[in-house]
C-alpha cells in the first residue's frame, strides 16, 4: 500500500507545487507589465498632446514613435493635415500633463491605462485656456516596447 500510496502524493505534491510556482510568475509577469504600461501610457499621451508652433514637427513626429497599428496611421494623418500646419498658422502651443492614471488590466502583450489630462492651449497672443480629460490608452508590446494602439477620449 506504501508502494502506491507515497509515489501518488509524491506526484502529487509536485503538481501542486508547480501550479503554484506558474501563478506567482504569471501575477509578477501581470505587475511588471501593469508598470510598464502605466509609464508608457503617461509618457505617451505627455508626447502626443504637447508641442511649440516652432518645433511642432518635430515634437509630433517624435511621438509617432511612441504608437502602432491603424492608431498610428489616423494620428499620422491628423497631424499632417490638420494639427501642424494649424500650429505653424495660427501659432499654437500645448502643453499637456498627467495628474495620475491608472492601470485597467495588464498581460504581457497588452495593456490598458485610464490616463487624467490636463491640457493648457495656447493660440497666438492669446491667454492660455486649459482643460481637463480622460482618455482610455491601449497598448501593445511590440519588439519589447510598450507603443500606443488606441487612444479614445471618454
Amino acid at each position: 500500500m506504501a508502494y502506491v500510496v507515497v509515489p501518488v502524493l509524491v506526484v502529487l505534491l509536485a503538481g501542486v507545487a508547480g501550479v503554484l510556482v506558474w501563478q506567482v510568475r504569471s501575477n509578477r509577469a501581470a505587475q511588471s507589465a501593469g508598470a510598464e504600461s502605466l509609464q508608457a501610457a503617461t509618457d505617451g499621451t505627455v508626447a502626443l498632446l504637447s508641442y511649440r508652433p516652432d518645433t511642432v514637427e518635430k515634437d509630433l513626429e517624435a511621438a509617432r514613435s511612441r504608437l502602432t497599428g491603424s492608431f498610428l496611421d489616423a494620428y499620422s494623418s491628423l497631424i499632417h493635415e490638420v494639427v501642424i500646419p494649424g500650429s505653424k498658422e495660427k501659432q499654437i502651443s500645448a502643453a499637456a500633463t498627467v495628474p495620475g492614471a491608472a492601470s485597467i488590466k495588464a498581460t504581457g502583450t497588452n495593456a490598458v491605462v485610464l490616463v487624467f489630462v490636463n491640457q493648457t492651449v495656447t493660440i497666438g497672443k492669446d491667454a492660455p485656456s486649459s482643460t481637463a480629460s480622460s482618455v482610455r490608452v491601449t497598448l501593445d508590446r511590440t519588439d519589447g516596447r510598450w507603443l500606443i494602439s488606441g487612444f479614445e477620449p471618454i
